[in-house]
C-alpha cells in the first residue's frame, strides 16, 4: 500500500491521538501529559528515544534497514558509508487562550488551549513514525523525530538544540522539515510555501514609563505616564511609515497596554508590550536602535523616564531552495497540482523552527485545515479562541511527513 493510503488506514488512531491532545493543552518548555501521549505512540516501535533535560521533548531516531545499493538489507553499523539523516520536526505546545470553539473535545484546561494546531502537528507526526516504522527496510538512512515543546514564545528549538537533537543519529541531517497547519486563509487541504524567506523575525518590546502618581483632578501635581505611552504607542506606527521601506515592511503590534487601578488617580508608571516582525536583518538591527532612540525622546518630552527593553527572539525562517523545490515537487506528485500552491510572499508570523534551517537545509510547509463548512477567508484565524482545525486533514499531513523522509533518504542514499 501507499503511504497515502496507510495513511488513511491509521487516521482514526491519528484522529483520536489529537483530540486527547486537543482537551489537556499545556504551555511552555514544561509538558508532561503530553511528553507522556507521544512516549505512549511510539511505544513498541524501534526508535532509539530519549528525552530533554531542560524541557519535556521527545527525539526519536529510526535507523534504516535498507542498504545504499545491492537488494541485501543490513545494519547501520554494517556499513561505513555515512548514511543519509532527515529530520521531521512537530511543536507540541499550546497558547494561553480561553477556547471558545464549542468542540465536543474542547480544551478542559482552564485558560489553555491549542489555538495554534500543535496537537495536528503532534498527531501526524507520531502517525508519521508508524509509517516510517513499517517501512524501516525501505530507509537507507535515518529519520530523525523532533518533538517540540515551547515553540510559542519559549525558543524550545533552541533549548533541543542545544540539547543535541541536530546530532541525535550520530551526524547532521541532511535535510530538515517542519508542517503547520492552518485554520483559515487557503482552503481546506492545500499546501503552500515559498523558498527563501518564509516568515518574519519576531522581537518582543516591554517599555515602562515612570511618572509620579496624584489625584485626577491636579495632573499638574504628578507625572502622567499614561499620556506618554498613549502617545508612544501611536508615534511607534508612525515611525514604521516613515522611517522604513514600505516594500521591506516592519510590523508592530502592542498586545499589552497597562495602567492605574481606578479612574481617578494617576498611576505612578504605565507600561505596554508589543511584538515586531522585520523581513530582513537590516530593519530588523535598525529597529534595535530606532525604538529606543523614538521613545526615550517622548519620555524626555513630557519630563518623565522611560525603561525599554528590546529582546531578540526568533531569527528569520529561511528556507532552502533546493529543498522547498523537492518538497514542492513530493506535495504535488502525492496531492496532485490543485492542493499545492507556491505562497507569493512572506508570512508575518514567526518561528523556532528558523534554527533548525539556519543549520540544516530543509523547508517548512504550511497546510490548511479550515473548516470546509465556513468560508476560509473570513473564518478564524491560528490564536483566536474560536479557531478550529479539520481532522480531515490529518492522514495527509501524516502521508506527507513520511513521504518526505523516505523520499528524500531514497535520492541522498542513490548520489
Amino acid at each position: 500500500m501507499t503511504a497515502i493510503a496507510d495513511a488513511y488506514q491509521l487516521k482514526d488512531d491519528v484522529v483520536r491521538l489529537r483530540h486527547r491532545l486537543h482537551q489537556e493543552p499545556e504551555i511552555g518548555l514544561a509538558l508532561p501529559r503530553t511528553q507522556e501521549k507521544v512516549l505512549q505512540a511510539l511505544e513498541g516501535l524501534p526508535y532509539e528515544i530519549t528525552l530533554g533535560q531542560d524541557t519535556t521533548s521527545v527525539t526519536a531516531v529510526l535507523r534504516g534497514t535498507a542498504p545504499a545499493s545491492g537488494s541485501k538489507a543490513v545494519s547501520a553499523a554494517d556499513s561505513a558509508a555515512p548514511r543519509p539523516v532527515v529530520l521531521l520536526r512537530a511543536d507540541m505546545d499550546g497558547l494561553p487562550v480561553q477556547e471558545a470553539t464549542g468542540v465536543d473535545y474542547s480544551s478542559r484546561i482552564d485558560g489553555a488551549m491549542h489555538a495554534c494546531g500543535h496537537d495536528l502537528h503532534t498527531a501526524m507526526l507520531a502517525g508519521a513514525a508508524t509509517l516510517l516504522a513499517d517501512r524501516r527496510h525501505q530507509l537507507a538512512g535515518d529519520v530523525v523525530l523532533m518533538f517540540q515543546p515551547g515553540e510559542e514564545g519559549f525558543d524550545g528549538a533552541g533549548v533541543m538544540l542545544r540539547e543535541g537533537v541536530l546530532d541525535a543519529a550520530g551526524r547532521r541531517p541532511d535535510a530538515a522539515y517542519g508542517l503547520h497547519v492552518q485554520s483559515a486563509v487557503e482552503p481546506n487541504g492545500r499546501f503552500s510555501t515559498k523558498p527563501d524567506i518564509l516568515m518574519s523575525a519576531s522581537d518582543g518590546l516591554v517599555v515602562t514609563v515612570h511618572g509620579a502618581g496624584g489625584h485626577g483632578s491636579a495632573p499638574l501635581a504628578g507625572k502622567d505616564p499614561v499620556t506618554a505611552v498613549s502617545e508612544m504607542v501611536t508615534a511607534l506606527q508612525v515611525m514604521v511609515t516613515r522611517q522604513f521601506n514600505m516594500f521591506d515592511p516592519v510590523v508592530l503590534s502592542v498586545g499589552i497596554l497597562q495602567a492605574g487601578t481606578t479612574r481617578n488617580v494617576i498611576p505612578d508608571s504605565a507600561r505596554f508590550e508589543a511584538t515586531v516582525r522585520t523581513f530582513s536583518e537590516t530593519n530588523r538591527e535598525k529597529m534595535m536602535t530606532a525604538v529606543p532612540r523614538l521613545l526615550e525622546g517622548i519620555a524626555a518630552a513630557h519630563g518623565l523616564e522611560v525603561t525599554v527593553s528590546y529582546r531578540p527572539e526568533y531569527p528569520l525562517t529561511v528556507t532552502d531552495r533546493g529543498e522547498t523545490e523537492n518538497a514542492e515537487r513530493i506535495i504535488t506528485e502525492l496531492f496532485g497540482d490543485s492542493r499545492y500552491s507556491r505562497l507569493a510572499h512572506p508570512l508575518s508570523a514567526s518561528e523556532d523552527f528558523s534554527r533548525v534551517l539556519a543549520e540544516v537545509p530543509g523547508s517548512f510547509i504550511c497546510l490548511s485545515a479550515a473548516d470546509p463548512e465556513t468560508d476560509h477567508r473570513t473564518a478564524a484565524f491560528n490564536h483566536s479562541p474560536f479557531a478550529t482545525f479539520d481532522d480531515n486533514v490529518l492522514a495527509d499531513g501524516t502521508a506527507l511527513y513520511a513521504t518526505l523522509a523516505l523520499t528524500r533518504i531514497a535520492e541522498l542514499a542513490a548520489l
